[in-house]
């Protein structure tokens, strides 16, 4: 009988690669917490019209990627292709502007797109992001960026912050005017941005088609037709970014792939991939029925971040050895470690000393620490180097705890 095989694009995370992805999401939540956000758990599966209605209906998410399907009620739903619209929907929903002045919000899980299978781009994917709702200062932007710094020096990644802002509805009118003028003679333009550029014409400076890039190099930029609030919020947030020595690039050229953002919109990449992205957006509360709601947030793609995530995650595992009538003091002694926050393997398998330490070997032991009757008499441990093979007796385990 054949085995049945994930589906392409689904991908299994196991061993070291699902270390790195906890390592990760750790290292967002703990900054999440020293930044006050608070978790929202939401569902996988929401109406469609609330991607139609948020991400937008001529965009490539919604024409060309989504998971729709109709359920036995014959309503049309979606797995989510992004979290922020799902935390904008249960804002709504439960009344939760009402309860305070303004919301903190992180989320993390799985999104999907119908989209080719590659290296960082997989048709379930997982995000870990966050939304503040209710400010609507050039401060909270900086915060949020300010935040994602702080993750990728925490990851130790070398990445390279892009900046733009595009404007808002009482601006970028005259500039889509000014871009579309610019476009609607140019020819050679990829089949996607034909389209584009009369139905939505900021997403052709988006498109990573060369051909598009060259034809399009001197297009108007949205930063010359910017109104004063939008210069003034967007001049700040640089101020902030230069004040606090956060190194960053200005690209005209960013605009989002999301019809929802408005102003500040960023990217952090690396080696040509984005690996997490966001802006602001201030109407699409309002566009989904609540009240009038500045916001700005942001999503980091998980697996993304793990194609770049270097060894210095690794956590030292102890394996503990015992040998003959030793168990009782070495489940001790696992216990001792566990409760000082120690990683330990109790290696119960094996039936002599040398099968044992083979075993600590292949689970990647970084040390041994081997009981038999000669140390319980001796009132010793053997302490094992698993990488130098090097080996010393001590006499207490607090000796461990400094290392």
């Amino acid at each position: 009988m054949e085995n049945i095989k994930a589906i392409r694009g689904f991908d299994d995370i196991f061993f070291e690669e699902a270390k790195k992805f906890r390592y990760i999401t750790n290292t967002f939540r703990e900054l999440f917490r020293l930044y006050n956000f608070e978790e929202i758990i939401l569902p996988i599966v929401e109406y469609k019209e609330l991607f139609d209605r948020s991400v937008g209906e001529i965009t490539d998410i919604v024409q060309k990627e989504m998971f729709v399907f109709e359920d036995k009620s014959k309503r049309v739903l979606a797995l989510r292709p992004e979290g922020t619209a799902g935390v904008v929907r249960s804002v709504i929903e439960h009344g939760m502007l009402y309860k305070k002045p303004f919301l903190k919000l992180f989320y993390e899980g799985p999104m999907f797109r119908y989209e080719r299978p590659q290296s960082g781009r997989k048709r379930q994917f997982h995000q870990i992001g966050c939304e503040v709702l209710g400010l609507d200062n050039p401060i909270t932007d900086f915060e949020i960026i300010k935040l994602c710094f702080d993750a990728f020096k925490k990851l130790n990644i070398d990445i390279t912050l892009e900046i733009n802002s595009i404007g808002c509805p009482v601006c970028r009118p005259k500039y889509r005017e000014a871009l579309t003028n610019y476009l609607k003679d140019i020819e050679g333009l990829c089949k996607d941005c034909e389209e584009r550029r009369f139905k939505n014409p900021l997403r052709v400076l988006d498109c990573k088609v060369e051909t598009c890039k060259e034809l399009t190099k001197e297009a108007p930029v949205m930063l010359d037709y910017l109104c004063e609030n939008c210069s003034n919020h967007y001049k700040s947030l640089k101020t902030y970014l230069d004040s606090f020595g956060v190194p960053y690039k200005e690209n005209p050229r960013l605009v989002r792939g999301l019809d929802y953002y408005t102003k500040t919109v960023f990217e952090f990449i690396k080696d040509g991939l984005t690996l997490l992205a966001g802006g602001r957006y201030d109407n699409l509360v309002e566009s989904l029925g609540g009240p009038k709601t500045p916001a700005v947030g942001f999503a980091a793609g998980i697996e993304r971040i793990m194609l770049f995530l270097k060894s210095e995650y690794k956590e030292d595992l102890y394996a503990v050895v015992y040998i003959e009538n030793t168990v009782v003091e070495a489940l001790k002694v696992a216990n001792i470690l566990r409760e000082k926050g120690k990683r330990v393997e109790l290696v119960s398998k094996g039936s002599n000393l040398k099968k044992k330490l083979e075993i600590a070997d292949k689970l990647g032991a970084s040390y041994a620490l081997i009981i038999g009757p000669e140390e319980l008499k001796k009132g010793v441990y053997i302490l094992k180097n698993m990488n130098t093979k090097e080996q010393q007796e001590i006499e207490n385990l607090e000796q461990l705890f400094s290392t």
